[in-house]
């Protein structure tokens, strides 16, 4: 759990006046593509896929997961919370960097298992734990004998053993 997320708790109970936000279980396949009612649909491990551009020009930010939690808290704060998969816990993107990630605009595709998160970042800039703006900093050479890998966005924006107190895991 993140230092700054409030306790787990079920889910709102709008006659008590609780007015967190609560998501349905996915309809039919109508109502997925053509409702108007937000009803996430979580993959085996709980989780949906958020891809996180800047909401100023578009460029793709990260690739991340989320959680009905994380879910439930970005829509609430408008700020991007996220499931870490590697360290099996929630986090508020930025907590550490400084670099928080307030959402402008949230997308869900066709079938409600995504979201696109569109953001402005604060502090930095750096939304990748390398310290660059983007996790998408290198390029992969396409056509015969490629696969070779370039940068894109050589140099962080700041410092990541000066954010996290050791270098890029």
């Amino acid at each position: 759990m993140c230092a700054s997320c409030p306790p787990s708790s079920p889910a709102a109970d709008p006659a008590s006046g609780d007015s967190r936000v609560s998501f349905p279980a996915p309809g039919s396949k109508a109502e997925l593509e053509s409702g108007l009612a937000l009803t996430p649909r979580f993959d085996a491990a709980g989780l949906v896929t958020a891809v996180v551009t800047d909401a100023a020009d578009g460029t793709v930010l990260m690739l991340a997961h989320m959680n009905a939690e994380a879910l439930r808290l970005t829509v609430e704060t408008g700020v991007a919370h996220y499931w870490s998969r590697s360290r099996n816990a929630l986090w508020r993107k930025g907590d550490t960097s400084g670099s928080l990630q307030h959402v402008r605009e949230m997308l869900v595709d066709c079938d409600q298992d995504a979201v696109v998160l569109k953001v402005s970042v604060d502090g930095s800039g750096a939304s990748c734990h390398t310290g660059r703006r983007s996790c998408f900093y290198r390029a992969v050479d396409l056509g015969p004998g490629g696969g070779a890998l370039r940068f894109v966005e050589a140099e962080p924006m700041v410092d990541p053993e000066a954010l996290y107190g050791k270098g890029p895991a």
